[in-house]
């Protein structure tokens, strides 16, 4: 798709999202600013910082940014629940001015996978999860 300028993305309260977002109109699934780490596959794994998480995707921050339209191996991580999601992704948009992020869309996510990731929205929606620092 294209690069967003950072004022474009993740403008969003912990656990709810905002209708100051710009693209908010445009989701199908609402975006939650988590504290929470992912592993990225490419030539290594590497665990870098969720920005936002929704059942449709996720936002990561990190310097190592894959070209739009790549396919990459996530994993993401969820110690409250004491379970991880394995799911492949390709990249949407990239931001390279800091921090750098990506948005990743979920292509191959199964029922039970996504059942994960909605419990755990669900907690981060009731404030049981452990938020992202303000």
């Amino acid at each position: 798709m294209s690069e967003f300028a950072p004022s474009q993305v993740c403008w969003y309260h912990i656990g709810v999202p905002t209708d100051a977002d710009p693209l908010l109109n445009n989701r199908e699934n609402p975006r939650y600013e988590v504290n929470a780490y992912v592993e990225y596959g490419g030539t290594e794994v590497l665990l870098y910082r969720i920005q936002n998480i929704s059942l449709g995707g996720i936002c990561i921050q990190t310097p190592s940014l894959s070209e739009v339209g790549s396919k990459v191996d996530l994993v993401i991580n969820f110690p409250e629940l004491a379970a991880q999601v394995e799911v492949q992704g390709e990249v949407v948009w990239i931001n390279r001015t800091d921090p750098k992020d990506m948005g990743i869309r979920y292509i191959d996510m199964d029922e039970r996978r996504r059942d994960t990731l909605r419990r755990y929205i669900e907690r981060v929606q009731s404030g049981q999860s452990n938020p992202a620092p303000a």
